[in-house]
């Protein structure tokens, strides 16, 4: 079916008002819900076949996300939606005021290959509860998932309000030359330059959620142990291609030598071997010769072996490391773990804030001071102290970007958000009203205007 009609057969749906009604989402929110529990197993066998994620992982990390999702939506839509009464100025008396929640009507959501059903379904998920008739193009680098949430979706819901688009950079391309409502993209900050570009043709609004590199900073008054098993777990999780992983490691040279024993230690306690369940393989060969050349050898302090056939690199520590290496000029997005080690914290932070801003950082202390000065001095997206990752399961908090690590929020409340238009209604009394605004102007009309506002 061609997009172009997909696309005007949702605008004509979207005028309808259907879409406003909130047993309508909520129908939908269901229906999605309980396809995705229908067809756990398939969605799994998916993505194992793109490359190698386990059941325990596929869960945890993408599917439970979604259902949570869902459920926040179901539960909460009623009060997202309903009109917020605001204070009304003295100069519109006698009138109330309200904002409203409108959906802005067709939206494109343009979805990565690294936690493909996350990063497609729960954008989508939020624009589903905010009102908008939505065309999905997930990453064709994830094949198999690709198709597995075509089949789910095109099969069970009418195109003229939900449609996965399948294909790659021409379709992705095809697609960015149409006039969408809303565009979000998960991605790459190169190719999120470019549906900027494209969205601007037509003036329409984006989220942008990018990349970068994250920072993790130990210091002397960590808890180490703990330290080391959490920075191990997030960095390591899907093999390190995740957007908030930690990049690269700053630890206090004191206790560096202590530190990195300790994460060589839980990296072998966590069994990240080839036949490993628990560790995924790099997504494909363009990537896996990418990270291999990051590696330099004389800098290895624990693991560095691959095997090129399974597309699988060792969870690999890089020790003596300066800025000025090549690992530190692009974000690593593997199971690369170059360490950096400092004398000073606060010249560490500003070290950090002299690079691009990234999507997340991490700081390991027990101490206030520093906690706050983490806080106050770093720009980035959103992160943790004392642990990785962690902050995106968190449904309050807004996960998205800032400079180069992207644009906009989602997640709960943030994502209607995202994907409403905050309509402004004054409504006024027809009644008791001055005559000052009105003409003919006086200096007397002037002064009373001037009081009033």
């Amino acid at each position: 079916m061609e997009i172009e009609s997909i696309l005007l057969k949702q605008r004509d749906f979207f005028t309808t008002q259907q879409t406003k009604n909130l047993a309508f989402r909520k129908m939908y929110l269901e229906k999605l819900k309980n396809l995705i529990i229908a067809n756990q197993d398939m969605l799994c066998e998916a993505i194992h076949n793109d490359f190698g994620k386990s059941k325990f992982d596929t869960f945890t990390t993408e599917l439970s996300f979604i259902l949570n999702d869902i459920n926040y939506y179901i539960k909460n839509l009623k009060s997202l939606s309903k009109p917020k009464k605001v204070s009304t100025n003295l100069v519109n008396q006698l009138g109330n005021s309200k904002v409203y929640a409108d959906p802005l009507g067709c939206v494109l959501v343009i979805g990565a290959w690294n936690y493909p059903y996350q990063l497609s379904l729960s954008p989508i998920i939020a624009a589903m509860a905010a009102g908008n008739c939505c065309i999905l193009k997930p990453s064709e680098i994830a094949e198999n998932t690709m198709k597995a949430m075509a089949s789910i979706i095109n099969e069970n819901f009418p195109p003229e309000y939900l449609y996965v688009y399948e294909g790659g950079i021409e379709e992705t391309t095809a697609l960015l030359r149409l006039k969408f409502d809303k565009i979000f993209f998960t991605g790459s900050t190169k190719v999120g330059k470019i549906v900027y570009k494209a969205a601007a043709e037509h003036l329409t609004p984006v989220t942008l959620e990018l990349g970068g590199k994250s920072p993790a900073i130990v210091t002397k008054n960590a808890n180490l142990e703990v330290s080391a098993k959490r920075i191990v777990w997030g960095k390591f999780l899907n093999a390190g291609q995740t957007c908030v992983a930690p990049d690269y490691l700053l630890v206090e040279e004191t206790i560096q030598e202590q530190f990195l024993e300790m994460l060589r230690k839980y990296i072998k306690e966590f069994k990240y071997s080839q036949d490993s369940e628990q560790y995924t393989r790099i997504i494909n060969q363009r990537n896996f010769q990418r990270l291999i050349h990051l590696i330099n050898k004389e800098k290895i302090y624990s693991g560095g072996s691959f095997d090129e056939e399974k597309l699988y690199i060792e969870p690999t520590i890089l020790n003596h490391i300066d800025w000025n290496d090549d690992i530190m000029q692009e974000e690593i997005f593997g199971p690369l773990l170059p360490v950096i080690s400092f004398k000073n914290y606060n010249a560490a932070l500003n070290s950090i804030s002299e690079l691009e801003k990234p999507l997340a950082a991490y700081l390991f202390t027990n101490d206030s001071e520093e906690k706050e000065n983490f806080t106050r001095k770093l720009s980035f997206g959103g992160g943790c102290i004392n642990d990785t990752v962690m902050h995106l399961s968190n449904d309050h908090l807004p996960f998205g970007g800032v400079g180069s690590s992207g644009m906009g929020n989602y997640h709960g409340k943030y994502g209607f958000e995202t994907f409403s238009h905050p309509k402004a209604i004054l409504e006024k009394a027809t009644w008791g009203e001055p005559n000052i605004k009105y003409p003919p102007y006086s200096e007397k009309k002037l002064s009373w205007i001037k009081k009033l506002m």
